[in-house]
C-alpha cells in the first residue's frame, strides 16, 4: 500500500516529507512482529501511527487497545497490565484480566510509556523477552502472545542516566523507532490542517466557513504551536465558532493565539539544566552582549594600563569605554541597542602620543547583527571541525536551526 492510500484511509493530512518518511516506515514495519517505539512531542498523532501499524498487520482482525501509562496510578497499574487474583491486595474482591491477557494475540499501545513505574518496568521486560507474565497475587506463570507498541514524548535516554528508565527495556522496546515530526517541521501543511479542522467544524455545526487572510497564513506558518495538531485543531475551531469575521487575518487570529509574535521565530533548545524550559532567539542576543560586556571591561583595563604606562591621553579611552558598556547596559535592561554603534565602539582603536601628537587616528569596522551571528556559527563550527551537533549545543540552538542559519549564510564547511 503506498503511502498516499495509508493517509487517506487512516485521516491523515500533510505532505511534509518527515510525514512521509514516518508512515512508510510504519508501513515496512506493520507486517512484522518487531517492537515499536513512536516518539515525538505531545499532539503529534503518535497513536495514528499505533493504529496503522495494527491494521496492516497479520493481527488486524484481533484485538487492539491503547493504555495510557501516565494516566494509571502506580499501585493499581501492574493489576491493569497484567490482572489479580482474588484477595492478591485490598480490594481485590474477584480475579481480573490484566491487557496483556485479554489482548492475547493481539496489539498494546502504551503510550507515555516514560511515565511507568520501574517495577512495572522489569515485568514488561519479561513479557517481551520471553511472552510470560504473572498477576498479581499468583504463582503460576501464564503465556500471551501480544505485540507491543509504545510510544513517549520524553526522552528515555536523559531518564536512563537519572535511573528512571531501564536501559534493557528501552532496547528492547526501540527495535524499530519512528519518529512523529512536529507541527512546525511540516511547512505547509498547517494551513492544510487548519482548513480541514475549520471546514469540518462549520459543517458539522452548519455554520459558515472562514478563510484566511495572507498575513494569517503568514502567522501561523511562522508560530511553532508548541502543542501542535491538537492545539492547532483548537484554534481552527475557536476561529470558526468565535471569529467577528469571515476573513480572518492575523490581528484577528492572533486573539487565540496570544504569544502568536513572540513564538514566530525558530524554537531552540532546551536550557542546560532545564528540560522544560526553551530560549528565544533574543536571549542568544543577550548571550552575545553578557560576554560582549565583559570583553569590553576587559579591554578597557588593558587600554588604561597601557596609555598610562606611555603617558597617553586616557580622557578620550575613558569616554569610549562608558559610551560602549551603556550602550550594552541600555539592551540589557530595555532592549534598546543600536547593535552597530556598540560594535563601532568596541572597534574603535584611539592611538594618542601626548610626547608628538595630540591627535587620534580611529579604525573603525562595522558589523551588522548578521555579520556577528555568522561569526559565532563559523567559529564554533572551526572549533568543532564541522560537527554541527556540538556547535549547535554551544550556540544554545537546535541543530535544525543551525542548519537553517548556514544555508542562509552560504557558509561553505
Amino acid at each position: 500500500m503506498s503511502v498516499q492510500n495509508i493517509k487517506q484511509r487512516f485521516g491523515v493530512i500533510g505532505n511534509s516529507p518527515a510525514l512521509n518518511y514516518a508512515i512508510s516506515i510504519a508501513e515496512r514495519v506493520a507486517p512484522t512482529n518487531l517492537s515499536v517505539l513512536i516518539s515525538g512531542e505531545s499532539g503529534t498523532g503518535k497513536e495514528v501511527f499505533s493504529q496503522i501499524i495494527h491494521q496492516l498487520s497479520s493481527r488486524k482482525h484481533n484485538k487492539f487497545i491503547a493504555v495510557n501509562c501516565g494516566a494509571i496510578p502506580e499501585g493499581t497499574i501492574d493489576s491493569e497490565l497484567f490482572g489479580h487474583e482474588k484477595g492478591s491486595f485490598t480490594g481485590a474482591n474477584d480475579k481480573r484480566k490484566g491487557y496483556f491477557e485479554t489482548v492475547d494475540g493481539g496489539t498494546i499501545f502504551l503510550d507515555e510509556i516514560g511515565e511507568m513505574p520501574i517495577g512495572t518496568q522489569a515485568r514488561l521486560l519479561r513479557v517481551l523477552e520471553t511472552g510470560e507474565f504473572l498477576k498479581v497475587g499468583s504463582s503460576q506463570v501464564q503465556s500471551t502472545d501480544v505485540r507491543v507498541v509504545a510510544a513517549t514524548n520524553k526522552n528515555l535516554l536523559k531518564d536512563i542516566q537519572k535511573g528512571k528508565f531501564r536501559e534493557d527495556l528501552y532496547y528492547r522496546l526501540s527495535t524499530v523507532q519512528i519518529e512523529t515530526p512536529s507541527l512546525r517541521d511540516r511547512g505547509d501543511d498547517v494551513q492544510l490542517l487548519f482548513r480541514k479542522f475549520s471546514s469540518d467544524f462549520a459543517e458539522r455545526n452548519r455554520m459558515e466557513g472562514i478563510r484566511l487572510l495572507p498575513d494569517a497564513m503568514d502567522l501561523i506558518q511562522r508560530y511553532n504551536w508548541p502543542g501542535n495538531v491538537r492545539q492547532l485543531k483548537n484554534v481552527a475551531e475557536q476561529c470558526t465558532l468565535l471569529s467577528n469575521s469571515k476573513e480572518i487575518d492575523a490581528k484577528e487570529i492572533s486573539r487565540f493565539i496570544p504569544d502568536a509574535i513572540q513564538s514566530a521565530l525558530p524554537k531552540l533548545v532546551d536550557a542546560p539544566g532545564s528540560a522544560d524550559s526553551s530560549f528565544s532567539e533574543r536571549e542568544i542576543l543577550y548571550k552575545i552582549m553578557f560576554d560582549l560586556k565583559a570583553d569590553m571591561n576587559d579591554l578597557k583595563k588593558f587600554v588604561l594600563q597601557m596609555a598610562k604606562s606611555s603617558n597617553f591621553s586616557t580622557e578620550s579611552l575613558h569616554d569610549f569605554g562608558e559610551n560602549t558598556n551603556q550602550d550594552i547596559s541600555d539592551f540589557m535592561q530595555h532592549g534598546k541597542l543600536n547593535l552597530e554603534k556598540a560594535v563601532k565602539n568596541v572597534d574603535t582603536v584611539l592611538i594618542q602620543n601626548t610626547d608628538k601628537f595630540n591627535e587620534s587616528e580611529e579604525i573603525e569596522e562595522t558589523h551588522s547583527l548578521a555579520d556577528m551571528e555568522k561569526m559565532m556559527i563559523v567559529r564554533s563550527l572551526e572549533k568543532y571541525k564541522g560537527k554541527r551537533k556540538d556547535a549547535a549545543d554551544e550556540l544554545g540552538i537546535s541543530e535544525r536551526t543551525l542548519y537553517r542559519k548556514i544555508k542562509e549564510y552560504k557558509i561553505n564547511l
